[in-house]
């Protein structure tokens, strides 16, 4: 995605350098203006895979938490039904005598 941003952004300057000067030759000022704005884009394309990372690590850490909550859950359950199979063992203990 950052490369995609940063290939973008150079042809949007290179566009806009085009357009500038029919010569085709930048002055110091509009060279200044293209490198402000791909710094920029190179700026934005750095914060948006930093907010991707920090997201990823997020969404690996509600996995893991996913992960334990239904080990936990199907413990309880495993729990849950030997219980209820002794009460019933017992209950046709009672009935049979």
């Amino acid at each position: 995605m950052g490369r995609k941003l940063q290939l973008g952004a150079l042809l949007a300057v290179l566009i806009y350098a085009a357009g500038c000067t029919p010569s085709y030759h930048a002055t110091q000022q509009q060279l200044d203006e293209i490198r402000a704005i791909a710094e920029s884009a190179q700026a934005a394309a750095q914060e948006v895979a930093n907010q991707r990372s920090a997201a990823e690590q997020m969404a690996s850490e509600a996995q893991a938490t996913a992960n334990e909550a239904l080990a936990a859950a199907n413990a309880a359950q495993a729990c849950c039904d030997a219980t209820n199979e002794r009460v019933e063992r017992m209950f046709e203990d009672i009935q049979a005598k």
